[in-house]
């Protein structure tokens, strides 16, 4: 399965539409160089509707809100969903203010969504309209553990069928689901959080393989992120090695995702099926 995906994503260079945050954007466009993919971080309103037009899926991300790119960000997708274009949402901090919570729920009556992705408190926020957040971080309180893995699956489902949407729930332990069938992936490495932008490059990678493989949307989520996790954990490994630290961690997280082949995802990936 992984393999075709992949096979898709170096040949199709899917282009790759991401209205995202002044923070990460960098990052999020290297990330998808690396996964040979190719990118455009546009988001003026005069220009997204043609812009998406000629890409393969397009990334909203709110992570720097302001009120010109949210109607950007409305634009872009309806013109997207016009066309069969994949759209992927990333709700950073969308429990951290109500400006936040209007706008996504603003977006969410637009745009339909190909995929969600989210830490848990940003996907808790979306399923019961209210969180324990702090900042665009997840709470300590929502953090995935073996012991509320299947409550979080169930909430991933449930939320799949509300939105009709694939949900993609980053953590210790990755949850990606549709409304009848869930994955967990359980690589990664605990440092992660600790760079900025690793989600928003993760979202930004989902874009790229859903839009290679627009006909299997849940197993191109799942293998971004195992993609994602098993890059962080060879990118720690060097980290150590080298005696770097987090700085170093974040270019050689990119560099991982560059040389990330099959035959790695086949011998790393922690994949389970629920």
């Amino acid at each position: 399965m992984f393999k075709e995906l992949m096979k898709n994503v170096e040949e199709k260079n899917p282009l790759t539409h991401c209205i995202t945050n002044y923070v990460t954007v960098n990052d999020c466009a290297n990330i998808l160089l690396a996964a040979k993919a190719s990118p455009i971080m546009a988001d003026d309103i005069e220009e997204v509707e043609e812009i998406v037009s000629i890409y393969q899926a397009l990334v909203i991300n709110i992570g720097t809100l302001n009120s010109r790119t949210v109607k950007s960000m409305i634009v872009a997708g309806k013109r997207a969903n016009k066309l069969n274009i994949p759209v992927i949402l990333d709700p950073v901090g969308i429990g951290a203010s109500k400006l936040r919570r209007k706008s996504i729920d603003e977006i969410l009556k637009e745009v339909e969504f190909s995929v969600i992705r989210g830490n848990i408190s940003e996907i808790k926020a979306l399923h019961n309209g209210f969180t324990n957040t702090k900042g665009v971080d997840a709470s300590n309180n929502d953090e995935i553990k073996e012991e509320n893995i299947e409550k979080i699956i169930e909430l991933a489902k449930n939320l799949s069928k509300k939105t009709k949407s694939i949900i993609s729930i980053s953590g210790k332990i990755d949850v990606i689901a549709s409304e009848n069938k869930a994955y967990l992936c359980r690589n990664g490495n605990s440092i992660m959080p600790l760079i900025t932008g690793t989600g928003c490059m993760l979202s930004s990678l989902i874009g790229a393989y859903i839009g290679a493989n627009p006909n299997n949307i849940l197993e191109s989520t799942l293998n971004a992120n195992v993609l994602m996790g098993i890059s962080g954990e060879l990118a720690y490994e060097k980290m150590i090695k080298n005696n770097a630290g987090t700085m170093s961690f974040r270019n050689y997280l990119i560099d991982e995702v560059y040389k990330m082949n099959y035959e790695k995802i086949k011998e790393f990936s922690k994949i389970e099926s629920k």
